[in-house]
């Protein structure tokens, strides 16, 4: 694919200690990012917030500023992750929807474009900089504005299940479904407001386990062991 929007989640990152990062695993990612650019495909990231907070798991914090510190968590995500992208020779650019001194760039779509033809890795941190809406809601949102030809969701589960695989053993699993499916049947593949963003603007996504041998560079290549969700 020419364009893809990849979105990580924080809890894939932590590897099996599930808070802060494994640095094996994040550098096990740079290398599969590098190998696709490699290949010609232009890369955008989306990194979740989960590793270091769950805001909504919190009931004596306002959402608000809830929210607001789940955004600064994916910040220090993208720093992170970038710097292990360029420790394996990939250039980035941080982008955010507020300013945050001299650590990112204000987003924009001209400057996202332009920084992913100059062959950069660009991680769209900091959500939409809005509260009430998650990373699934920024991972869609960019994928739009920049024009990806698809979504790839590396989770730390392999696919789209009927219901949680961790409390239902005989959970089935889609190989694929239609984005229409997923809203109706009010599956989490991301949240609600995120499907219909995807439903109205037809963008399809490819959902695997970033644990998979090769995932992220087969998944590039539409090849997945997880679900399709079709348009």
């Amino acid at each position: 694919m020419k364009r893809v929007l990849l979105k990580l989640s924080g809890e894939a990152l932590a590897g099996e200690k599930k808070m802060g990062f494994d640095e094996d695993t994040v550098r096990g990612v740079a290398r599969q990012v590098k190998e696709v650019m490699d290949c010609g495909s232009e890369v955008g990231i989306v990194i979740g917030g989960g590793n270091f907070w769950r805001g909504r798991s919190s009931n004596a914090i306002d959402r608000s500023k809830a929210d607001q510190i789940g955004m600064l968590a994916t910040v220090m995500n993208c720093l992170y992750v970038s710097e292990i992208f360029r420790s394996v020779g990939i250039k980035t650019e941080i982008l955010t929807p507020f300013m945050v001194g001299s650590f990112t760039k204000l987003y924009s779509k001209d400057l996202a474009e332009e920084s992913l033809r100059d062959g950069k890795a660009v991680f769209f941190a900091g959500g939409t900089g809005h509260p009430f809406f998650s990373t699934d809601t920024a991972t869609v949102l960019r994928a739009v504005e920049i024009g990806a030809e698809c979504i790839l969701l590396a989770k730390s589960i392999d696919g789209v299940y009927d219901s949680d695989p961790k409390e239902n053993p005989n959970a089935k699993k889609y190989a694929e479904i239609s984005i229409s499916e997923v809203v109706a049947r009010g599956l989490g593949v991301v949240d609600g407001a995120a499907a219909v963003l995807a439903k109205d603007n037809r963008m399809p996504m490819l959902v695997f386990e970033l644990d998979g041998r090769e995932s992220i560079v087969n998944a590039a290549k539409g090849i997945i062991d997880g679900t399709r969700v079709t348009v």
